[in-house]
């Protein structure tokens, strides 16, 4: 009986900038103690006595993402290669991490998936994600939105905008897992509509899915 080999899916490179940022996060998360992963080839945190010659660490890459990434909305030349730096740098980390938790789980696609990495199918061609579904909205603090979408299988990640009264959609949030999605700093009073869909897949990201709406108390 021949063995099933195992290839790590390197969708995430073909993610906005804050969805690969939310990645690293879910990855560190997954990596960090893991047993089944001893020797991971980039640093998860800077350790109490850096080595100069070690490669940066992912909490390091991350932090300069976001960073990055909120001077760029400022727009300009160069913020913007700043930002496309900062991206490059990141994902160069990641690439080092998918490549070792490919060659020790190569054989074992239950322990690939503690990595937080998803495995590419072996015996089809990446598929067209599915569009998630809104399947609830809660307002249980003040200015704050719990959204709660249906996951998406071989979703490395979720995009959610909002709008308000006739507005155009604003990306409010990116996240790794779709149950419950915390939007922050909304206005009291108002009426949000909430979309979301999937990133990943053969073409990069689903459909929108229909939206909801909740007032934010």
């Amino acid at each position: 009986m021949k063995t099933q080999t195992n290839t790590v899916s390197l969708s995430y490179k073909s993610q906005p900038a804050p969805a690969v940022a939310a990645f690293i996060g879910w990855i560190i998360s997954n990596l960090n103690g893991n047993p089944s992963f001893p020797s991971l080839p980039v640093p998860l945190v800077s350790p109490e006595k850096p080595d100069p010659k070690a490669p940066a660490d992912m909490t390091t890459r991350m932090n300069s993402l976001l960073s990055a990434i909120s001077a760029a909305e400022g727009g300009g030349v160069v913020n913007t290669a700043a930002k496309n730096a900062a991206l490059q740098f990141a994902l160069d980390g990641l690439d080092a991490l998918a490549f070792y938790v490919q060659t020790v789980a190569r054989y074992n696609l239950p322990m690939l998936l503690t990595s937080g990495f998803q495995a590419t199918s072996t015996n089809r061609a990446q598929s067209v994600l599915d569009a998630p579904s809104v399947t609830g909205i809660d307002n249980d603090i003040s200015t704050q939105l719990y959204v709660h979408l249906s996951p998406i299988a071989n979703a490395v990640g979720y995009e959610v905008q909002t709008s308000t009264g006739t507005g155009a959609w604003q990306t409010a949030k990116f996240s790794t897992q779709a149950r419950t999605i915390t939007l922050t700093g909304l206005t009291t009073g108002t009426v949000y509509n909430v979309r979301a869909r999937a990133l990943g897949g053969s073409t990069g990201q689903s459909d929108w899915c229909m939206p909801g709406s909740k007032i934010v108390d």
